[in-house]
This record gives C-alpha cells, sequence and structure tokens, in this order.
C-alpha cells in the first residue's frame, strides 16, 4: 500500500482574523435598530458604543433633543443598550456624528 498524504478540508471561516480585536482593520460598529412593538409603536435601540462614554448622559441629551422617552437595558449578550420610543434612526446617527461620539463608517442602521 502506498502512503498519501491527504489533507482533508476543515470548515474555514473567513472572518476569523477579523474576530480578533487587536486585527488591524476591525471595526467596532454602533448599531441601530429599530423593534417593532403593538401597533404603530416602536423601539429604536443603540448598541456597541465604547464603555469609555456614560450612556445614562448620552441618552439625557438623547431624550432632549429627540423629545422621546428611552431608556439604559443591561443586556447579558450585548452589555448596555439604549432605547428610545419612536423610531428615532436617523436622527440618532446624526446625532452620534455631530457630538463627536463615533464616525459616520463606524454606524450600522439595521429595521424595516
Amino acid at each position: 500500500m502506498v502512503d498519501l498524504d491527504i489533507q482533508i478540508p476543515t470548515a474555514f471561516d473567513p472572518f476569523a482574523e477579523a474576530k480578533d480585536s487587536e486585527a488591524p482593520g476591525a471595526k467596532e460598529y454602533v448599531h441601530i435598530r429599530v423593534q417593532q412593538r403593538n401597533g404603530k409603536k416602536c423601539l429604536t435601540t443603540i448598541q456597541g458604543l465604547k464603555k469609555d462614554f456614560s450612556l445614562e448622559k448620552i441618552l439625557k441629551d438623547l431624550k432632549k433633543e429627540f423629545c422621546c422617552n428611552g431608556n439604559v437595558v443591561q443586556d447579558k449578550e450585548l452589555g448596555k443598550v439604549i432605547q428610545l420610543q419612536g423610531d428615532q434612526r436617523k436622527n440618532v446617527s446624526q446625532f452620534l456624528v455631530t457630538a463627536g461620539i463615533v464616525k459616520k463608517d463606524q454606524i450600522k442602521i439595521h429595521g424595516f
């Protein structure tokens, strides 16, 4: 019998290097989502802000700027998440950019 060096292919993850936070080019995105509640009511959630920022102060400014209510929720998987009443996706993204909290290319807007 002939011994052949056969390599069995394994599952390839093309984003394995991008998962490392120290990898160059890896970005920490701020995700802005809208969630449907009941009827026409919806919630806007903001996740991924750096831990350096005080989310309570950002929430206070957002509530005052957009005349809506909101709170900071602790999620075991996502960490602290800001919730706002209504569909505030575009307003929040403009606010975060003009306040200098994040850059425009670091924001991902999700929703319908």
